[in-house]
């Protein structure tokens, strides 16, 4: 890695107490210099302006699907680490529901030892043996082999008794458990939450009440197990208030907000296409505006993507018969962000903080704070300059998504991990 400066550039470092600074930010030899005067910048150093850019801590995505293995034509590790580090992510949490599933220490090893990705895989490993949510897996020789959390993401653990069973587990562990709160017998065969389109094409409906059923039962078991527990893609209003219940009470129940639930809700839904088809589905504006106020106050304190790539022959016949899910690790910083602006949802140093120490803080761990004499470990964004979602120009192996054409601030511009820089999207560098 070059030895950089990044000339009068805004620094925002949520992990630390001060007020973001800027001025310039040096790097040597992939570790931070920090800040220095114009007389100290170095004659081999290349110099970037920087007055329009903001650095902070590299992203964190506590929700990707990275499809390996199973799946290579959608995802691979590679290309998903490459999408990663596109989007400014450093680190990244892989789901297991992968073919065959991560419920062994094989699985964990192949995802955290690889050393040529452009971005940290701290793996989630099954809650459930092969994902059936009939037997709990082996939690304890998940978590020594580097499991950062346990979830059967894309199944709900239907099973009052093995989701009982792996919380108490999980909570002698330390880990926190993860849940996709969608209760099967309440889903059904449904596609949609109830708009225009899901009438117009008379698509089966997925009622809100899939999600807050499950919510209600497993913030119960987080009452009598002590276990945390992490709510995946929120989508109803009615869980923000759950939540806020229980946090009230003082359990340990997060949840995540996908910038495509922050962005859209049904009504925005035109046509029978399923790149807007996603598990859970989009929930109605009152349900959207829900969310923002959650995120803003902190109900739901992070943001994850959720990034389920899909081959376009499995999105391409409608709600009915196609796969679930959208990929968004390229998109999350300028969708979550143009979202986040318009709604004056808070400061920059607050959307910076739910992409950064909160998923962190999730799964244990802590961002590398931006100080002199750490490894570089970093993202920067331009807040102010539009581009244009054109799939075309995906990292991922997949396109499957619905902000095409979109015309939004606050992408990611250069990505640095471990010391050397994984996604470069400045000329001359």
């Amino acid at each position: 890695m070059k030895n950089l400066v990044f000339k009068n550039i805004q620094v925002i470092d949520p992990s630390q107490e001060t007020d973001p600074a800027r001025g310039n930010f040096a790097v040597k030899d992939g570790k931070i210099l920090g800040f220095i005067k114009d007389e100290e910048i170095p004659s081999d150093a290349k110099v970037i302006a920087s007055d329009s850019y903001i650095l902070t801590p590299g992203f964190r995505d506590v929700h990707v699907h990275f499809r390996d293995p199973g799946n290579p034509r959608a995802e691979t590790r590679y290309s998903g680490a490459d999408a990663a580090a596109r989007g400014g992510f450093t680190c990244v949490t892989t789901m297991p529901n992968t073919t065959p599933a991560g419920d062994n220490v094989q699985w964990i090893r192949e995802q955290i030892e690889d050393n040529a990705l452009n971005v940290r895989i701290a793996p989630s490993a099954c809650i459930s043996k092969g994902r059936k949510g009939e037997e709990v897996a082996p939690l304890e020789e998940l978590a020594e082999a580097g499991a950062a959390a346990f979830t059967d993401d894309g199944s709900f653990v239907d099973n009052i008794s093995v989701m009982e069973e792996a919380m108490l587990r999980s909570a002698k562990l330390g880990k926190v458990v993860m849940q996709h709160a969608m209760v099967p017998s309440i889903v059904a065969d449904g596609v949609i939450r109830d708009c225009a389109i899901a009438r117009k094409y008379n698509l089966p409906i997925i009622p809100s009440e899939a999600e807050l059923e499950a919510v209600r039962r497993d913030i119960s078991l987080c009452r009598t197990t002590g276990c945390a527990l992490h709510i995946q893609h929120i989508s109803c209003a009615g869980t923000v208030e759950l939540m806020r219940e229980a946090q009230k009470e003082g359990l340990r129940v997060t949840g995540e907000l996908t910038p495509h639930h922050m962005c859209l809700s049904c009504e925005d839904i035109l046509e029978n296409d399923a790149k807007w088809k996603m598990a859970p589905p989009l929930g109605n504006n009152e349900d959207r505006l829900a969310l923002l106020e959650a995120i803003k106050t902190g109900v739901i304190s992070m943001f994850a993507t959720d990034h389920a790539p899909h081959t376009a022959e499995t999105k391409s016949v409608g709600f009915e018969k196609s796969a679930n899910g959208i990929v968004g690790l390229e998109t999350a910083s300028c969708i979550s962000w143009d979202v986040w602006q318009k709604h004056n949802l808070g400061s920059v140093r607050e959307w910076v903080k739910r992409w950064t120490v909160e998923p962190a803080k999730l799964i244990g761990e802590k961002t590398i704070p931006l100080t002199k004499g750490n490894i570089a470990d970093f993202a920067i964004f331009d807040l102010t300059a539009k581009k244009t979602v054109e799939p075309s120009t995906f990292k991922s192996r997949s396109t499957n998504q619905p902000f095409t054409g979109m015309n939004v601030p606050g992408w990611a511009v250069m990505t640095v991990m471990n010391g050397r820089i994984t996604y470069n999207g400045l000329e001359n560098i």
